[in-house]
């Protein structure tokens, strides 16, 4: 798996979590090893620009994704993965900051861009959270592989909730 992380923010964040993080998301949803993900950390103000751009909203946002290839995790088991571009998930820490701090269970700004980086990838991945149905899908698998994770590298305590609007 190719993943690249780059921090243009100008705020220090744990750039291997989130390369670890991501690392296994993929893994988990069964993406071809040879794939390619690139994360970009931004701040407020690029952040702001891109959501209006691409998104005609005002204001930065926590999590942009920006999908290539449009791969999806195999149906079955024995299918093959796909390998190719999964695209760029862009993340500003210092909306995750806020959202960490708001949140009911708070937790830290690396936490909550762990959370948004496996947000990002399940959108890579053609999940989405308009419908209530999608939401529940969507979030329910970004908490168990946010869960996996935390349980793999012996995180304690609660797991960081969806805070993503």
């Amino acid at each position: 798996m190719s993943i690249d992380v780059n921090n243009e923010s100008g705020t220090e964040v744990d750039e291997q979590a989130i390369l670890d993080i991501a690392r296994y998301a993929l893994a988990r949803m069964r993406i071809h090893p040879l794939s390619e993900l690139s994360v970009i950390v931004v701040d407020s103000a690029a952040m702001e620009q891109l959501h209006i751009q691409w998104m005609d909203l005002p204001g930065p946002t926590d999590v942009m994704s920006f999908p290539m290839d449009e791969l999806r995790p195999p149906a079955k088991d024995e299918e093959e993965p796909l390998q190719g571009l999964l695209g760029d998930i862009v993340l500003c820490p210092e909306v995750a900051k806020k959202q960490g701090e708001d949140a009911e269970t708070q937790h830290s700004m690396d936490e909550e861009l762990q959370l948004l980086t496996v947000h990002g990838v399940l959108h890579l991945l053609g999940y989405d959270h308009e419908e209530p149905d999608e939401k529940a899908e969507m979030f329910g698998l970004q908490a168990a592989i946010v869960d996996g994770w935390r349980g793999e590298h012996g995180l304690t305590g609660p797991s960081p909730a969806p805070t993503v609007s």
